[in-house]
């Protein structure tokens, strides 16, 4: 029997951020870059001048943006978010984005629920698997937008994508072509395949790797068990993409092993019928946490 190690992760103080709580907005300015030290020194003057708040004093001065603010109060309150013009991950990763719009608030109030009814529960669960009866009904982006405010949290968070038909997790957190969930499934890869997500320290992302001409037999086998089980031991939250329930088997598969799922309808386009097909089969094997309307394709 393969034994699959505790899967990596990153250092304690980088998960905590209890190291850079007490900077100033100046400081992790200009070690970010972001700020040079003469402009940081006429900020100061300024302020004290005009008894103005450092960021304001810098934008009245023209020497810092909106973004470089936020930035750097999400820096301070150790809520970690990505830059406008941040080229590393994907526009629909909105959560790390925009955290202000409105979308993402419902992700946030989202998130209440499942702490509330499934990962704080009596059995303390941590696995859930994201489930949709069809394609371009927003799995994906659900999962990994979901993913994002649990890091944001301060949760340490892994997202599997167990999409072995059509994966995009790597698209959209732009992995490249690596190692992956199929990889560990089938013995060539182990702990190395999953992969940190640099600007949101507290999440990290098991990709797909490459599509295996018998996923469904892959997500079967007991290595699949097993790397959950791993997963767990490292992590507090573990969100799964899966392919389309109404299409694959896989999706009820990886729901079994998560023992929990979130399901997930599209407006206008998720098929009644379509839905109450797959509550019904997910009843028969594990927990519906809950479900989503959305109106995102993927």
């Amino acid at each position: 029997m393969n034994r699959i190690d505790p899967l990596p992760l990153p250092p304690m103080e980088e998960l905590t951020g209890t190291h850079r709580g007490d900077r100033s907005i100046g400081a992790i300015l200009v070690d970010s870059g972001r700020l040079t030290p003469a402009n940081a020194e006429s900020i100061l003057r300024f302020q004290k001048q005009h008894g103005k708040r450092f960021g304001d004093a810098a934008l009245e001065l023209g020497l810092l943006s909106y973004e470089d603010i936020r930035f750097a109060l999400a820096s301070q309150f150790d809520y970690p978010t990505v830059p406008e013009n941040d080229t590393h991950l994907d526009r629909r990763l909105i959560a790390a984005f925009r955290p202000d719009a409105p979308i993402v608030e419902q992700l946030r109030g989202l998130r209440s629920q499942l702490v509330l009814r499934w990962f704080e529960a009596a059995k303390a669960h941590k696995t859930l698997a994201v489930v949709s009866p069809s394609e371009q009904e927003g799995r994906s982006f659900i999962a990994a937008n979901l993913a994002i405010v649990f890091s944001q949290l301060g949760e340490r968070t892994l997202l599997i994508d167990a999409d072995l038909r059509s994966p995009v997790q790597h698209e959209l957190f732009k992995l490249g072509k690596s190692a992956g969930l199929s990889g560990i499934l089938s013995g060539r890869a182990g702990g190395e395949a999953v992969m940190r997500v640099p600007s949101l320290r507290a999440l990290s992302i098991l990709p797909a790797g490459a599509m295996p001409p018998n996923p469904q037999e892959l997500l079967g086998r007991r290595i699949f068990n097993e790397t959950l089980h791993a997963a767990c031991r490292s992590f507090d939250v573990v969100i799964i993409d899966t392919p389309p329930a109404g299409d694959y088997a896989d999706a009820l598969t990886v729901a079994v092993r998560a023992r929990g799922a979130l399901v997930v309808a599209r407006k206008n386009r998720s098929s009644l019928s379509g839905l109450k097909t797959l509550a019904r089969n997910l009843k028969n094997s594990c927990t519906i946490v809950g479900s989503v309307l959305n109106d995102i394709s993927r």
